[in-house]
């Protein structure tokens, strides 16, 4: 087990001061055909009592992954653990309901319990509105609400800080200039090869809402070179945008970097990015990730592999 230290950061105006990566936990369910793997519970639980031992003092979860299973095995670790170690931030968030879709009021409570329920703790220090992109920012601000729920379960004590996680850049945009947020999640647009929220990390941070950037491997498209996949986000990925991942995975292996630290580093660097998300789905992955944050990149590299991104036309965009 590596005993390695890693750069912390404080999350915006949360005063929180976490670690530079975060634990991400979107395929701990007992099958995550999104992502391509099964989890067993065993490597879950290790996973999470190897991020309770530090350095990482971050984990994200929510409601919905795998159906749940994300947060009871998360559970499993906090009880084995007796507890979430002090100054570590555990983070979930209220989703909609599984069937209807509903993000009316009791399913938002609904989902705050079955979360707690879970994880086997009584508050959060942030919680979040998960992928409002279903119903749109004028449904999720509107009275009785989720947004307003959301509010209300942090004055109820449930909740330090709260903040919003989604998709469309665009949308999150209006979230953030509300101001009533604390912490934003963004997720896939902003990697090596597409930086479709740049302007949304540059307002979030200039706000003092603490960014979270989530999905820097755009789905594991840059967590190897050769690459084994031709999938962005999940989706076919432009032929452009394929030879980007290329020319960049060679540059790296010239200098000899490894694509993935690369990948990781490109978030972590930045100095309005509080913490980054890594999916790891054992200890010995999240060991990597801890290494692969404090692999010295060289300038040279940096600056080859952002002329090799490729352009605004590949990237999600929205």
């Amino acid at each position: 087990m590596t005993t390695s230290t890693i750069p912390t950061a404080v999350l915006g105006r949360t005063g929180l001061r976490v670690s530079s990566i975060c634990v991400g936990t979107a395929a701990w369910g007992v099958d995550s055909p999104v992502h391509g793997v099964t989890v067993s519970e065993s490597d879950a639980v290790q996973t999470a009592l190897r991020a309770f031992a530090g350095p990482v003092n971050m984990l994200d979860t929510s409601n919905n992954y795998g159906d749940g299973e994300s947060e009871r095995r998360i559970g499993e670790a906090v009880r084995e653990a007796g507890g979430v170690p002090d100054g570590f931030v555990l983070q979930t968030k209220l989703d909609r309901h599984p069937v209807s879709g509903s993000f009316d009021a009791d399913r938002m409570r609904a989902s705050l319990d079955e979360s707690l329920g879970r994880l086997g703790v009584d508050r959060l220090p942030i919680l979040y509105l998960h992928d409002p992109e279903h119903i749109g920012f004028e449904a999720a601000m509107a009275p009785g609400g989720p947004v307003e729920s959301l509010q209300r379960l942090r004055d109820e004590g449930y909740a330090d800080h709260i903040g919003i996680s989604g998709g469309p850049a665009s949308m999150l945009l209006e979230f953030v200039e509300t101001g009533l947020f604390d912490a934003l999640i963004t997720h896939n647009r902003f990697t090596l090869v597409d930086r479709t929220a740049d302007r949304l990390i540059g307002a979030a941070h200039a706000a003092g809402v603490g960014v979270v950037n989530a999905a820097v491997y755009g789905g594991g498209i840059l967590t190897q070179w050769p690459r084994a996949s031709d999938r962005y986000h999940y989706s076919a990925a432009p032929t452009e945008l394929l030879d980007a991942v290329d020319a960049m995975g060679a540059a790296c292996d010239r200098h000899g970097v490894p694509l993935i630290a690369a990948a990781l580093q490109f978030s972590t660097r930045d100095p309005r990015i509080a913490s980054t998300v890594c999916g790891v789905v054992s200890p010995a992955q999240l060991d990597d990730a801890i290494e692969n944050v404090s692999l010295p990149v060289p300038d040279d590299l940096w600056r080859e592999l952002e002329q090799l991104c490729p352009s605004p036309a590949t990237w999600i965009g929205d």
